[in-house]
């Protein structure tokens, strides 16, 4: 008669093997082709989804700076998370508030996993990096993926909106130390 293996012994056996194919896949992830850019265009509807736009300019600005860094023009609305080989990882559109900071080089200060945003709407992924008129500036993403409504009259905020993939992808890459570099 075969001798049984003691419990403990199949539930570490299991947990090596998962382990064992986690890593493999990661690897096999890692090695894949990585998405260059991924983008979407504002809604007139608190609850409308943002909708891919497939001709999203992939190439970072001009006087952005160099190695890694989060690019954001105010200009295009846009996004760029620049890895220190100067390859884009992501780029994103994005909905600026109505305080939005001075073209220049700053850096991730501090991060908020979520809050309610000065909108009233809860927020994820807050990564702030300066501030201008009193007005902190920071990205985040509405929990529920909506698009920000427009400001009411006079409401000053600088929160720089973003889908929630986008937000969820800024977070893993914006830590606190990073360089946030505006552009016109």
């Amino acid at each position: 008669m075969p001798a049984r293996l003691p419990s403990w012994a199949w539930v570490t056996g299991l947990t090596v093997g998962a382990i064992a194919a986690v890593t493999v896949l990661g690897v096999q992830a890692d090695r894949g082709s990585h998405p260059t850019a991924a983008s979407a265009k504002p809604s007139s509807t608190a609850s409308a989804q943002p909708t891919p736009t497939p001709s999203a300019p992939e190439r970072v600005p001009d006087g952005s700076g160099t190695g890694r860094r989060v690019v954001y023009s105010l200009g295009e609305k846009r996004v760029w998370l620049v890895d220190a080989s100067e390859a884009t990882r992501r780029t994103f559109t994005v909905w600026p508030g109505t305080v939005s900071p001075d073209p220049g080089s700053y850096t991730v200060s501090s991060r908020s996993a979520a809050t309610t945003g000065s909108d009233g709407v809860q927020i994820e992924h807050i990564i702030y990096f300066t501030a201008k008129a009193g007005i902190s500036v920071a990205f985040s993403n509405a929990v529920d993926g909506a698009s920000p409504p427009p400001a009411a009259s006079g409401t000053k905020t600088g929160g720089v909106r973003m889908g929630k993939a986008d937000g969820t992808a800024l977070w893993a890459f914006g830590t606190v130390g990073t360089t946030v570099t505006v552009v016109k």
